[in-house]
């Protein structure tokens, strides 16, 4: 008995390169001076229903915590009903006494589920060993278990967040003006995108007040009108629109399937041929528009390949695509 394959011929001829549009400079860049500081903390979530750590680490910490409150025990807690956890926050630039943030939550010992856990009270440092935040509340580890048809991965319960479970005690204190300047950093250095932006600045101010020092900084010089009122000048900076460039990538995350990329990845002419597919990229060139990968995937979808069948494709052909190729 003889065994048919279909064989997909695949031919692609035009297909335009897509470009960016246009971006506020507040989407792309930050401040220099203004950025976001980590804190960090180890506390206890009690509460859970026997799915907390086995060890006596944990009860050794609920009798140092009872000490502090007065309360002397002659022999240790023993419980499966806490767990000791490391607490994470990001705090924002210009975030001051009494305001929130969200932290994240992760069991540290062989706890089984921070599920319906209570974080208790738990100071959080910053880099310099000075607490910047309290954190306390429920910890949430997200839905419920769905059941369905698809294969979906099961919720992971040793991690978990607190929804504005963090008071700010100590604000970081930030500047932004230093000698009458203001620097932008880029969040994606680049040469070409850091001349556009000092371009479109001084284009907007009809004179050059701002230069790209390096692919990553534009320093800005503050007019003197605006030396008695920097938040409206800094607003203004902000909403000016540029077209950023980056250099184009692909990004493979062979685990999940997941294939990241620009639309303007662009492919010189090949054939390859893979399993039941025979690909081949003729650039009949219109208006000077070469082929892109973002075409060649959905043509390979539409003739039934898998996840890892593009993959496998992308990476035989990665010499005659014109782009870095990144693999998770």
């Amino acid at each position: 008995m003889k065994t048919k394959f279909s064989y997909f011929f695949i031919l692609l001829i035009i297909i335009p390169a897509l470009s960016f549009s246009a971006v506020r400079i507040k989407d792309i860049s930050n401040f220099r001076g203004a950025r976001d500081n980590q804190l960090f903390g180890i506390g206890l979530v009690t509460g859970l229903s026997g799915t907390g750590d086995s060890g006596s680490v944990t009860s050794e910490m609920i009798s140092n915590m009872l000490v502090n409150f007065n309360i002397y025990l002659d022999s240790q807690v023993k419980t499966k009903n806490s767990a000791i956890v490391m607490i994470f926050a990001d705090i924002p630039p210009f975030y001051k006494e009494g305001m929130r943030l969200d932290v994240t939550v992760a069991a540290i010992g062989d706890s089984q589920s921070l599920e319906n856990g209570y974080l208790v009270q738990t100071p959080l440092y910053g880099a310099d060993n000075r607490v910047y935040a309290v954190a306390q509340g429920n910890v949430l580890t997200g839905g419920a278990n769905v059941r369905t048809t698809s294969n979906l991965q099961n919720r992971y319960k040793v991690v978990g967040y607190i929804s504005e479970g963090a008071i700010i005690e100590r604000e970081i204190p930030a500047s932004i003006v230093k000698d009458n300047t203001v620097t932008i950093h880029l969040k994606q250095p680049d040469v070409t995108t850091a001349s556009r932006v000092s371009s479109a600045i001084n284009s907007t101010f009809s004179f050059k007040i701002a230069q790209a020092t390096d692919p990553s900084s534009i320093r800005i010089e503050v007019p003197e009108f605006f030396e008695d009122d920097i938040i409206s000048f800094l607003a203004l900076i902000e909403e000016i629109e540029v077209v950023p460039d980056a250099k184009a990538k692909i990004v493979i995350n062979e685990k999940t399937g997941t294939i990241v990329l620009g639309g303007n990845v662009e492919m010189d002419d090949f054939t390859v041929s893979y399993g039941n597919f025979n690909i081949s990229i003729e650039n009949q060139k219109i208006n000077g528009k070469p082929a892109t990968v973002s075409t060649l995937i959905t043509a390979l979808k539409s003739a039934g390949a898998t996840p890892q069948d593009i993959i496998a494709i992308i990476q035989n052909a990665s010499s005659h695509i014109y782009a870095e190729l990144v693999v998770m």
